[in-house]
């Protein structure tokens, strides 16, 4: 009964979307709908969204059009901020869209609210961006908040396409597009969702200019989508949401006037290198190697070491003389020489005159260009520069290729910050061609933690030594939180997210055992509250991993992504009381992901008085894709269960 039932809403659904909407008329599917059963998590839903662009002449000039309108349902208290909307608008020093026609009405228990033209207002974002707002009057669990709007643009490149997929569900989205033939767009569908339906058309002569001969054909699009899940990106372990968002992208590359002028606006590589060349914000940046061999200690460039350990003197120079003001910087207001002076600067500063420095030293090195992991892919198949956000510096020596970024002092020599771990970046050669180059991160990630721990019920206490070593971006890290507190707060942190009654009474960093990509730690510890009990359940995991699983959604339409390989080992021996035994010693485990991309293992042997616990977790991939989620969030729920829930039994004699 319920799958007929449920048949019959959506075959309810698929009529009312099949038809003609009229704005504030509701279905009596919209007014009765209470929860979707797709998504009843979901606090509030749209029911129908429809858009659509098309060119047309407005007081003598060509306008970009677009019109909106849309269906809400709030199914909670929690929905209501979707009563807040925002539009957005942009304008150049000389030109502005203009956004018109907004219309709302709160539909609840069969009356209509509407909004008031007065409390519409509008708010300057940025230099180039401003906000039409308002908030919809009346809201209750169970309204239907319905909006309308036209945008009237001079900007054709501002036909962006499509938001198919958003932070709440919807059951019905729809584009439509009438696009004529002298205006040539770049499009691409992104995300994990197919269309539901997809139509494309010519229809003839559809445009013209008064005034101006010719008519153009124009292509004539309709998409939708049904039953779009929502975005939720608020896991952790994943890259820019704007990669894996369903959405409809338009990019203008050609204008072809009814004169026959054509206007191109995408660029090819070429050009995009040409301009490189002599922009003055980083193509003149790079050319100022004569300035820092005349106020750069002369050893520094020219010292007679190999070029690895020059290199790697240069980079600790830079990383020693600049302070990070924690702007990425790029394309505009860069400027080398005025940052050297103050010693502060942002990403494009810093690591521009490292590759100065670099060359001036006769180490050949590039600046190339990235986009960080919350920034987004860039496209390859064509130049997008504001795809890129990022500068680091690309030298090779000895037949191994470097990528270097001086902004963090505790960054080791050849190995960029988590937030540059994004796959690839574009080579921007100033003598040659640009050419795309891969980022490899540092593969050498590890954490081992070693436990030597003697319980002694009889005073309540257990008490030993933990020694832990990391290496690359796991050492890295370490370094990063000691450098940013106190060694008595970095010590705090440690205790309180570790066992109950856990102290550390003495701590050290084993020097001579460590280097820039190691950290090697000694930590002595004492735990209380080890009851005296004829019968003791200890936990030997003194160091957890894992307090919790970072994955939690059931589903994820998005892959997983670590950055970088991780390995975790942890090895524990435990010295057993006098007069106790072992009564009782955990199941050993042995897992592995699909296709071996990860391992998970745990052991407990009892030797000659002693209980040796050995355990291993390693991520053999940087990416699992979403249909592999399943298994990975089943795979850290199972080391959670281990740490957390293995327990030594001991028993008196």
């Amino acid at each position: 009964m319920k799958k007929i039932m449920t048949l019959l809403v959506l075959l309810q659904c698929v009529s009312v979307f099949g038809q003609k909407v009229n704005f504030g008329q509701l279905s009596s599917f919209e007014s009765g709908f209470k929860t979707y059963e797709k998504d009843t998590t979901a606090h509030a839903v749209y029911l129908y969204e429809k858009g659509e662009n098309y060119f047309e002449v407005r007081r003598g000039y060509v306008r970009l059009i677009t019109k909106y309108h849309a269906r809400i349902k709030v199914l909670d208290k929690e929905g209501f901020s979707e009563a807040d909307i925002t539009i957005p608008y942009y304008h150049s020093d000389s030109k502005t869209e203009r956004v018109n026609d907004i219309v709302g009405i709160t539909h609840t228990d069969g009356l209509k609210y509407n909004i008031l033209q007065s409390t519409i207002y509008d708010v300057e974002v940025n230099e180039r961006w401003s906000e039409k707002r308002f908030t919809f009057p009346n809201v209750q669990e169970g309204s239907v908040l319905e909006y309308a709007y036209e945008i009237q643009s001079p900007f054709f490149y501002n036909l962006n396409g499509w938001e198919f997929q958003e932070n709440i569900p919807k059951i019905y989205t729809e584009y439509n597009a009438q696009i004529p033939g002298n205006y040539k767009y770049n499009r691409s569908l992104l995300g994990e969702f197919s269309l539901d339906v997809n139509e494309a058309s010519i229809k003839a002569d559809c445009f013209s200019v008064l005034g101006i001969g010719g008519q153009a054909d124009c292509e004539v699009l309709k998409y939708a989508m049904k039953d779009v899940p929502a975005f939720k990106n608020d896991e952790e372990y994943m890259l820019a949401p704007s990669n894996y968002r369903s959405r409809l992208e338009f990019e203008l590359s050609e204008y072809q006037g009814f004169n026959g002028l054509v206007q191109k606006f995408t660029k090819s590589w070429k050009d995009v290198d040409k301009e490189f060349r002599t922009d003055d914000d980083i193509g003149g940046q790079l050319r100022k190697k004569n300035y820092f061999e005349r106020n750069v200690p002369l050893e520094i460039i020219s010292g007679k070491e190999d070029d690895l350990t020059k290199a790697k003197n240069l980079y600790n120079f830079v990383k020693l003389h600049y302070t990070w003001n924690g702007k990425f910087g790029i394309f505009r207001d860069n400027k080398v020489k005025k940052a050297f002076d103050e010693g502060v600067g942002n990403v494009a500063e810093i690591n521009i005159t490292l590759i100065n420095l670099l060359n001036a030293s006769g180490i050949d090195t590039d600046l190339m260009v990235l986009s960080t992991r919350k920034h987004g892919l860039p496209k390859k198949t064509h130049p997008v520069m504001s795809d890129f956000n990022y500068v680091v510096a690309k030298l090779e020596i000895d037949g191994t290729t470097y990528l270097l970024d001086a902004t963090d002092k505790q960054l080791p020599f050849g190995m960029l910050p988590y937030r540059c771990l994004n796959y690839y970046g574009r080579v921007m050669d100033l003598d040659g061609d640009s050419y795309w180059y891969d980022i490899s991160p540092e593969k050498l990630n590890s954490r081992a933690i070693r436990v030597q721990v003697k319980l002694d019920p009889e005073n309540g206490l257990a008490n030993g030594i933990i020694d832990e070593v990391s290496k690359g971006y796991d050492a890295y890290f370490k370094r990063s939180q000691l450098a940013s507190v106190s060694e008595e707060e970095y010590l705090e942190e440690m205790e309180k997210n570790n066992t109950d009654g856990f102290y550390i009474e003495d701590y050290e960093i084993v020097k001579e055992q460590s280097n820039e990509k190691s950290l090697v730690e000694r930590f002595s510890f004492e735990m209380e509250e080890l009851e005296p009990t004829a019968t003791i359940y200890f936990n030997p995991f003194l160091i957890r991993y894992f307090k919790d699983n970072p994955f939690k959604a059931e589903t994820r339409n998005y892959p997983v992504d670590f950055g970088y390989l991780r390995k975790f080992n942890y090895m524990a021996k435990i010295e057993l009381p006098e007069g106790y035994k072992i009564k009782e010693l955990p199941e050993p485990i042995n897992l592995a992901l699909p296709d071996g991309s990860g391992v998970m293992r745990f052991n407990t042997i009892e030797m000659q008085g002693d209980v040796m616990v050995v355990f291993s977790f390693q991520l053999r991939y940087t990416q699992y894709t979403s249909e592999g989620y399943h298994f990975v969030k089943e795979f850290f729920d199972n080391a959670v269960t281990t740490q957390n829930q293995t327990y030594l039994v001991l028993e008196k004699e």
